[in-house]
């Protein structure tokens, strides 16, 4: 993470939860200023009226006047390089693959530990992305009723130096952890990552996580 300290927003509609949330923040080195919103709408008002981005949002699913999923989308659309870290309840297969597809960095259910909060605030300020590890779970259940991507033979689409960077993409090492562990260059192991979004035709790191999981790629 850059030394530079963060400008965070928390947007939950329960404001007991929100206010916890905000003084835990300030918990961490990493944290300049927080703010605080009660629905997606107030969100994306709050950005407009200061006239500053934020440098990451915390944001809820289920809010009344505007959701989290539609926040999501409008905030991706018009601010792209804006970190967004969902903490929610939900489980949702179906739900966490299209929040990914549609931007998000992180998923992060409420019942979290604090210590897994900064640490997922950490990862995906390093352009890394970052879920709740019991969701994985939820996706390996969900393989088993969904049928995968392209075709059972999906592990022949890749080499296996790919399956090893996958494997490690997958147990939330950064390029330059995985450089570390294959005796490999940080340069050589994005360019591995690279190939491993175009052969998945996934748009990113979540998509690709996800991918392998489902198509049972990796052993998580």
């Amino acid at each position: 993470m850059d030394k530079a300290k963060l400008n965070i927003v928390v947007t939950d509609d329960h404001k007991l939860f929100r206010k916890g949330i905000c003084a835990l923040l300030y918990d961490f080195d990493f944290t300049n200023d927080v703010k605080e919103a009660g629905n997606g709408q107030e969100l994306l008002d709050l950005i407009d009226s200061s006239g500053e981005v934020p440098n990451l949002v915390l944001l809820d699913i289920q809010m009344p006047v505007m959701d989290g999923v539609e926040a999501t989308e409008r905030l991706k659309a018009k601010y792209p390089d804006l970190r967004i870290i969902i903490i929610s309840m939900e489980e949702d297969v179906q739900l966490v693959t299209h929040l990914v597809d549609k931007g998000i960095d992180g998923y992060l259910l409420k019942n979290a530990d604090p210590e897994e909060l900064e640490l997922a605030i950490r990862m995906t300020m390093k352009n890394e992305f970052y879920f709740s590890s019991s969701l994985t779970g939820a996706f390996m259940r969900g393989s088993k009723t969904v049928s995968p991507v392209k075709d059972v033979n999906n592990a022949d689409l890749f080499s296996e130096r790919e399956l090893q960077v996958l494997e490690l993409i997958c147990k939330e090492l950064t390029a330059s952890e995985i450089a570390d562990e294959l005796s490999l260059s940080a340069r050589t192991v994005e360019g591995y990552k690279r190939g491993l979004l175009s052969k998945s035709n996934t748009r990113n790191v979540a998509g690709l996580v996800i991918y392998a999981i489902k198509n049972q790629l990796v052993e998580v």
